[in-house]
């Protein structure tokens, strides 16, 4: 029995429902045959060339991201784009390349479960509440906010963060000693959601892609902000999916390789 593209689809459309996307997203088969037989597939935060490369040398002809390279729909496909040149690529070395991004952040299990569980993050709840769960789901939906288990200072908990997502850098707002008992995560940008956060009682937000002025206003209502950056808060639980598909995949009687890339990388450097 091989596997095949349209079986990643109905693995990925049974555990991370793409009905879970944001109005604004767009997932599932970017680029691609679903009847193609699957050779490895190859998991990345990012369809960047370096990772189509990285695939092509690997010999996987399946691609599973995070964040979709259609992301808005193009006016025209030519080696004259950056777009242009992955889709070609994809195309022309037999890729087929899948997308999974804020389904598998609102899922249960899914990458805003996965760092809250790597932070220790007891009696969670949902900040923004998918509209499309089901009366026994009380999890989907965008971030989590919870409990730390034994109260800790601001500074503290950035070393805390930086260990557990393996991040070199992170930058936060907000005073060194403060004791910080609800934490809110919010993977990727999660600004827009901050507000939420305060109302449901955080002393602390964690995410990636703070704006100045926006972090500056909370900083003065006295909620501390921690930013371990887009790549940061994501990696760590790509890390974890990437293993969960592999599991299934096994688990499923199939034995194709799934592969965690190697050159994908955060695209920020820190002098």
């Amino acid at each position: 029995m091989s596997l095949k593209v349209m079986d990643i689809s109905n693995i990925m459309e049974e555990h991370v429902p793409s009905k879970f996307k944001e109005s604004y997203d767009n997932v599932g088969l970017m680029v691609g045959d679903k009847n193609c037989e699957v050779t490895s597939i190859l998991v990345a935060l990012d369809c960047t060339m370096s990772v189509i490369n990285e695939a092509i040398q690997k010999k996987c002809n399946l691609i599973l991201t995070h964040h979709p390279l259609l992301f808005k729909k193009p006016s025209s496909i030519t080696t004259d784009t950056l777009l242009g040149k992955k889709i070609i690529s994809l195309i022309k070395n037999n890729i087929n390349l899948y997308s999974s991004h804020t389904n598998l952040d609102s899922v249960r299990g899914g990458i805003n479960d996965i760092i809250a569980g790597l932070l220790d993050l007891t009696n969670c709840k949902t900040i923004d509440p998918s509209p499309f769960r089901t009366d026994d789901d009380e999890v989907s939906g965008i971030g989590r906010i919870g409990d730390i288990s034994e109260p800790i200072m601001l500074l503290e908990l950035c070393d805390k963060v930086k260990m557990c997502l393996n991040v070199p850098y992170l930058r936060f707002c907000g005073n060194e000693a403060k004791l910080i008992k609800k934490l809110a995560v919010i993977n990727g940008s999660g600004q827009s959601y901050f507000e939420n956060a305060r109302k449901m009682g955080a002393d602390c937000i964690i995410t990636g892609d703070t704006s100045y002025h926006y972090v500056s206003d909370f900083a003065e209502e006295g909620i501390a902000v921690i930013d371990a950056g887009h790549f940061g808060t994501e990696w760590a639980g790509i890390e974890v999916f990437a293993r969960w598909l592999k599991n299934v995949i096994e688990f499923k009687g199939f034995k194709n390789s799934v592969l965690l890339s190697k050159t994908n990388k955060d695209p920020y450097k820190y002098k």
